[in-house]
């Protein structure tokens, strides 16, 4: 028996990534900046900034500016700033003319946002061709002074898009307003220009669109938009009318219009029309049908007069207001309809149209796609990425790198901002991507950046970025951008699994442990060693999630250890201590909607699946047949999860998070090769009868690797009579679905080899309310029989064999601390024979190959009620 021990996060160096180590040779190159400027280059005349620094301001000197170069040198040692020129020079919104001693040209010419940040011969020229040019020039020194450092550099930069940012845009529990400030602050020091007001379930952004916010809202906003604007970010007012407005109402478009004035009395001065998740064909006066009639087009003609009315009426008329934004009802695809020509034509040309791509949420955004899109709005596009939303992900944080958009959409598109999470924390991690591909999107790397972003949520600590790239592989999976689940712990089970089957369990075993330590003891280390304080206060939930699942892992290892080294009782505690920590993990919730409905989604479809593998090995060790098992390439809806397709009940189901698209699958395991008969797949539900695969095939293997077709079908049901061997039956779509989700009602086989034993259980005492005889012999060592009451010496749990059948080995499992007492016996063709007591939550007894009808615990009296979670008939031979 192999020895376990607890030892502290051990992370393996391949997994690890630390951040830029500061050089103390000044002139051997600057340090990285992000997002990574268009033009770098290296000066060899670096220096100290020493103690005293002078600060001298420029034509785009800029207060916010200043306010960043103060902080940054107080932060390096700077203990005086005099307002005129000293050893060591900050010239602040440029100057000519030391730029020319620098041999630096200056940023005039640039495009808007633009800069240049010259530094040498101990002086520092932070030239913006704007204002705003001139913080973003700040935002670079800061990240290049390293301690009280700065190397020679020549650095001329500019966006390359011109909106770059989110849109709190949502279902669910809105941000706070602490939230949203620090937000701001992330924004502006990741040199993004776009915050978007549009919570989904503020009732005076959509449902009370009509209503003035009250005082203290308008107060709230009023904060907002201030702190925007000392970030450089504009705030971006967001009302979302389309559920009830009549558009050739006068009054509407002045509530409409009072909304919008009361916040560019705030001071904001960007402005959204959002008209999506909403039926066009859905009129809310009888004036509108009888203008526009119905369809698309009506639709596409009654928005388009709306919104031309404000762009020319209302933002026109004010010389400081950026151009009107709208959200299309059509926002998801590229296809040519009546809707997108009505706004193609009729809408003013000065409105930005956002678009999500090609779906809601796809997994690409192609350089094709994005002209497509310009093409056929025929306005300029703002890209309203869905990622790393959650809103639709109910119990996920989306983690993994933002990935499979192509550099080249910039051609095309005004700007790409991100949807983020409810948890806004959290969401940084996404964000600064972002802001990378916004900025210069020639040279984004998905992968190289999302390690920067660890790196920077880590403070550049080695165990923090190790910890969270397990953390974040546990949440890779979010349906579209990263179909995998966590792929860096599947790719180690499937090692594990190869080493185990091959006979060395101790190497295997060794090799996966402190994997399975590091993710219990990641969260310790995120809690104390992300930067962010509130990171750890959103992500709780999956936090303490993780350290439960980490242990049951840890301890199917010991499960499977004490399997190998035949330990009948410590395995029998291992198991249900496993179970234990699953079922605690899944009490576990959120705070916020929809998370506050469902448990945190950990590693799902991996760690839950080695942990169902080891359990079948402890299964067969004990000789409890193989049941059947399903799963699905998809993830879950709320608690629908895939084992209620093989439940016999069809009023429970599976439910995905999402439309399988071509691969996605359903799959029943039967535990190993059987003769099968009749299939059904029993797809759709009440109130979502479309919510099926609507072009599959039907398959079936033996080893799950290669598969026979048996049939095709399009419908929401599928029968079909097999007369073949099979382990695994499986449901492949073909081709994407519509829209439409998953629902597995029952996903039924029939196996027709009479190689299955059933045991039918009878007896007393009467089980208590909510349990049944029948769960302490149902192949599920989870499920228990609890008596109501404690056994007298005349009760006595009778177990019934389908047929006569030989037997070496009888094993009954109560609850750790609660075992009752008793007697097994067995019934032969020559009667009843007792073969060993009932004890303790482990009881096992053997007898030499005996053919057997029926086995009966005839319990003592006692005071502990029996709580058989089974009674198992080992097979002989097997």
């Amino acid at each position: 028996m192999r020895r376990f021990v607890l030892p502290a996060l051990l992370l393996l160096a391949a997994q690890t990534l630390s951040a830029p180590a500061a050089s103390a040779d000044a002139t051997i190159g600057a340090p990285p900046v992000s997002p990574e400027p268009q033009q770098t280059t290296s000066r060899p005349d670096g220096f100290s900034l020493g103690r005293t620094v002078g600060l001298m301001h420029g034509p785009t000197t800029d207060p916010d500016a200043e306010r960043v170069v103060r902080e940054t040198l107080e932060r390096a040692g700077v203990q005086t700033v005099r307002d005129q020129p000293a050893a060591v020079t900050i010239w602040l919104g440029g100057n000519e003319q030391v730029l020319r001693q620098l041999n630096v040209e200056p940023a005039k010419g640039l495009p808007a946002e633009g800069y240049v940040l010259a530094a040498g011969g101990k002086n520092v020229v932070l030239d913006g061709v704007d204002t705003d040019g001139t913080y973003y020039a700040a935002r670079t020194f800061a990240q290049l002074v390293q301690g009280n450092q700065l190397s020679g550099v020549e650095i001329r930069d500019w966006p390359t898009m011109r909106y770059r940012g989110s849109i709190e845009g949502f279902y669910g529990t809105p941000w706070s307003h602490a939230d949203r400030l620090d937000h701001l602050d992330y924004l502006g020091a990741h040199r993004m220009n776009t915050y978007e007001y549009a919570p989904k379930d503020d009732p005076y952004h959509r449902e009370q669109w009509r209503d003035p916010y009250p005082a203290d809202k308008l107060a709230e906003l009023g904060e907002l938009v201030e702190r925007a604007r000392g970030n450089k970010v504009d705030f971006t007012f967001a009302l979302s009318p389309g559920l009830s407005i009549c558009y050739t109402s006068d009054s509407d478009y002045r509530a409409l219009i009072a909304k919008f004035e009361a916040l560019y009395g705030l001071g904001a001065r960007a402005f959204n029309v959002p008209l999506d998740d909403i039926d066009y064909n859905t009129w809310h006066c009888p004036e509108d049908r009888e203008k526009y009639g119905t369809g698309g087009g009506a639709a596409g003609q009654a928005q388009s007069e709306l919104l031309n009315r404000i762009q020319r009426e209302w933002v026109a008329s004010k010389p400081d207001l950026a151009p009107l934004q709208m959200v299309p009802t059509e926002y998801y695809n590229v296809s040519e309809t009546p809707y997108k020509k009505a706004l193609r034509e009729q809408l003013d040309s000065a409105v930005v149209v956002h678009w999500t791509g090609i779906g809601v949420i796809p997994r690409t955004i192609t350089t094709a796609q994005a002209a497509q899109a310009k093409a056929v709005f025929g306005h300029d596009i703002l890209i309203w990425d869905n990622y790393p939303v959650n809103d639709y992900l109910a119990g996920r944080i989306p983690l993994a790198d933002y990935s499979g958009r192509e550099p080249g959409i910039a051609q095309h598109v005004a700007g790409v901002i991100s949807n983020p999470m409810n948890q806004a924390a959290v969401s940084k991690l996404a964000l600064y991507s972002f802001a990378e591909l916004g900025w210069n999107p020639a040279k984004y790397d998905e992968q190289a950046s999302w390690h920067q972003a660890i790196a920077e949520r880590a403070g550049g600590d080695r165990k923090t970025i190790a910890a969270l790239e397990v953390f974040a592989d546990l949440n890779t999976y979010d349906s579209t951008l990263h179909p995998e689940k966590a792929p860096v712990l599947a790719a180690r089970t499937a090692a594990f699994w190869k080493t185990w089957q091959a006979g060395d369990h101790d190497g295997a075993i060794e090799a996966l442990e402190p994997y399975f330590n590091a993710i219990e003891k990641a969260p310790a280390q995120l809690r104390g060693g992300v930067q962010d304080p509130a990171f750890a206060d959103e992500a709780k939930a999956w936090l303490d999630a993780t350290v439960l699942w980490g242990q049951a892992l840890r301890r199917s290892l010991r499960l499977l250890d004490e399997v190998a080294d035949g330990n009948g009782a410590a395995a029998w505690a291992s198991r249900q201590q496993i179970d234990a920590l699953v079922a605690q993990a899944k009490e576990i919730r959120d705070v916020r909607l929809p998370h506050s409905n469902t448990y945190p989604r950990i590693g799902e479809g991996v760690a839950d699946a080695f942990l169902a593998e080891a359990g079948r090995v402890h299964d067969q060790w004990m000789g409890i047949e193989p049941g059947r098992t399903a799963s699905s390439s998809q993830g879950t809806y709320a608690e629908n999860t895939p084992d209620r397709m093989v439940d016999g009940d069809e009023s429970t189901y599976f439910w995905s998070n999402g439309a399988p698209v071509a691969g996605d699958e359903i799959r029943v395991d039967l535990g190993k090769a059987r003769a099968i008969g009749d299939i059904a797949v029993l797809m759709g539900k009440s109130g979502s009868p479309s919510d099926f695969i609507h072009s599959g095939v039907l398959e079936y293997s033996t080893d799950g690797s290669t598969w026979t077709e048996l049939t095709r079908a399009t419908t929401a049901e599928v029968r079909f009579t097999a007369a073949v061997t099979a382990r695994y039956v499986r449901y492949r779509a073909i081709v994407d679905n519509p829209s439409f989700w998953l629902v597995v009602r029952e996903f039924s086989v029939q196996v027709t080899d009479g190689s299955e034993l059933v045991l039918t259980a009878t007896g007393t005492p009467a089980p208590a309310e909510g349990s049944s005889l029948s769960d302490a012999v149902d192949l599920q060592v989870s499920t228990a029989y609890v008596a109501g009451v404690a056994p007298t010496a005349s009760d006595a749990l009778t177990v019934e064999l389908s047929s006569a059948t030989s037997v070496d080995r009888i094993t009954v499992l109560q609850a750790e601390g609660a075992a009752a007492s008793g007697r097994i016996q067995v019934r032969t063709s020559d009667g009843w024979q007792d073969i060993g007591p009932v004890k303790a939550a482990y009881s096992a007894a053997n007898l030499p190959a005996t053919t057997i009808e029926v086995v009966r615990i005839a319990w003592a009296a006692g005071a502990v009620p029996p709580r058989v979670h089974e009674v198992i008939v080992h097979r002989a031979g097997n």
